[in-house]
């Protein structure tokens, strides 16, 4: 399986062999799904909180007598059902996480990086060097590249030119090979990758 090799113009430069063990894999809709769906539970903040009628101050003295006033009966003014009172049934701050095992999160990548190039959406490139971090520049060179929509540039090392520049972009981020997971690539319409990013995202399955 090969792609082509273009260049920041748009040009192409070249060609290069893409691993049939990553993108040669057969997306599987449930697979990836149950990947998302813990994914997306995982990066949840379980921060609500509220008190119940042990929590909330006062309360400690039985209002009124059990029997004999006419009245229900009650044994604190902190119950749920009076104002002030305590709320019942409501959330609470308890911490949960999903976990996965590493080998299946590295097949949903492979599976998300198959379906992204089968719809056309994995752009190879052969280097992207900024001298300057000018939004500008990166925003010819997506448009060169045909990128339109929410856009993920993956590279091999850090590019302090190109995150200044990219990040006032809407829908374009910029992420390490290291960095990359089955969720990123799927909520992006186009994937653009250097070659030497390419290579080491590979390694990953070696």
């Amino acid at each position: 399986m090969e792609a082509q090799v273009l260049n920041v113009k748009g040009e192409k430069v070249g060609k290069v062999d893409l691993q049939d063990n990553v993108f040669g894999q057969k997306p599987s809709k449930e697979f990836l799904h149950e990947y998302v769906t813990i994914y997306l539970a995982n990066q949840r903040q379980y921060d609500s909180k509220v008190k119940t009628r042990t929590e909330v101050s006062g309360g400690g003295r039985k209002p009124w007598k059990q029997k004999h006033t006419g009245r229900a009966r009650a044994g604190s003014i902190r119950s749920g059902l009076w104002r002030h009172g305590g709320v019942i049934h409501g959330p609470k701050n308890v911490e949960r996480s999903f976990s996965m095992p590493r080998q299946k999160a590295r097949l949903a990548l492979a599976q998300a990086l198959a379906a992204r190039n089968a719809a056309g959406g994995i752009v190879v490139v052969d280097e992207i060097k900024l001298k300057e971090a000018k939004t500008k520049n990166v925003s010819k060179m997506l448009e060169a590249l045909g990128c339109e929509g929410r856009t993920i540039i993956v590279l091999d090392q850090p590019n302090a030119n190109l995150t200044l520049a990219a990040r006032n972009i809407p829908n374009v981020e910029v992420f390490l090979t290291g960095d990359l997971n089955a969720y990123m690539v799927l909520r992006s319409k186009k994937l653009v990758l250097t070659q030497s990013a390419l290579e080491k995202l590979g390694a990953r399955w070696n």
